[in-house]
């Protein structure tokens, strides 16, 4: 037995400097992308001296830096949490490891509102500015109220969740295509564009909000860690047999991890591949135990999500490539290099 409870200590040591290291490389990270650019590059010494002033900055650099940089890197790191941590939270909650932000309809009903907006110029809000925003952010929240009805029916189960999602998305995609069937060449692109996912869309006063909306939430999924893990164990069966009502857990989690997921893609556009992938890599590296493992997939997802922005704006400069594209494209083959290598080792 003291041979068994000293494995635990020296694993739960490791798994605990594993996410410091993490969150230290994901700062560090943050600070060399917020350098890095198409005209100048900058020290990370340089670009911590411009953030608080120290240095005096050469023409427009300073306001490069804090109203273009700053923000992307922002929401990279707040928006790549966010997603990541809601999948780990979905994953877990409902059993499936192929469930994501965007299985429960939330991107599809975002896409629809925002669809609204360019095609038709409905929109919840009269200025031109906030009218996509204010539509997939408002639509988004539509399908988190289905989320709650739903659990508020006793004869629902975590299948349930999944197959209404499916239903919303093909919903919300066959409206959406018919509205692209009438749409002029400029919405069509607009739409597109839309859809692809970008961290440049964001103010810095839009990108603040969303990371103190962030920070404020991601505590309460770190609450449920204990409940999850009675799940990902024995089943509602278990964890009810423990104390914990699997049916409430479902409800809660699921209703904060949409909402997670409108508030950032209602601001970025869709970025679908991190919160399935993120938290796939977590597992491989941390283990399954969610007291450990939601912390890292949260950085996991920010580090990602940083790092993705970061070559797809710096890569072919001027030209910058959609988050959503480089997302695919990087973390696809490591993902699946990790995947097979995991299980050959197995």
């Amino acid at each position: 037995m003291p041979d068994v409870v000293g494995a635990y200590i020296e694993g739960q040591r490791k798994r605990l400097a594993s996410l410091f290291i993490a969150s230290a490389l994901t700062l560090v990270a943050a600070l060399l992308s917020m350098g890095f650019g198409s005209s100048e590059s900058l020290s990370m010494g340089a670009t911590l001296r411009l953030l608080f002033g120290l240095q005096a900055s050469e023409g427009l650099q300073r306001e490069i830096l804090l109203n273009l940089r700053l923000p992307r890197v922002l929401v990279a790191l707040a928006g790549g949490a966010a997603l990541a941590m809601a999948g780990t939270m979905m994953q877990g909650v409902l059993g499936n490891p192929l469930v994501s932000p965007l299985t429960l309809g939330v991107a599809s009903g975002a896409g629809l509102g925002a669809a609204l907006a360019i095609v038709l110029d409905i929109s919840v809000f009269g200025q031109a500015e906030f009218a996509i925003l204010g539509n997939a952010f408002l639509f988004a929240m539509m399908v988190v109220a289905i989320i709650i009805k739903l659990g508020d029916m006793s004869t629902v189960t975590a299948e349930s969740y999944i197959l209404v999602g499916i239903a919303i998305t093909f919903i919300a995609g066959a409206m959406v295509q018919t509205m692209q069937y009438f749409a002029t060449d400029a919405q069509i692109s607009q739409l597109t564009h839309w859809s692809f996912g970008s961290l440049s869309r964001p103010s810095l006063q839009h990108a603040l909000w969303i990371s103190l909306f962030v920070v404020v939430m991601l505590p309460s999924g770190l609450v449920a860690a204990w409940d999850l893990n009675t799940l990902a164990v024995g089943g509602d069966d278990f964890a009810a047999a423990t104390g914990v009502d699997p049916r409430s857990t479902r409800r809660s989690v699921l209703i904060l991890s949409a909402t997670l997921t409108a508030v950032v893609i209602s601001f970025t556009g869709i970025i679908g591949f991190l919160g399935l992938v993120a938290p796939h890599v977590s597992r491989l590296l941390v283990g399954n135990d969610y007291r450990t493992l939601l912390p890292f997939s949260a950085v996991m997802g920010a580090a990602v999500l940083l790092v993705a922005d970061t070559i797809g704006r710096t890569l072919f400069a001027p030209i910058v490539l959609p988050v959503g594209v480089m997302l695919s494209v990087i973390g696809g083959p490591f993902f699946l290099y990790l995947l097979l290598s995991r299980r050959g080792r197995a």
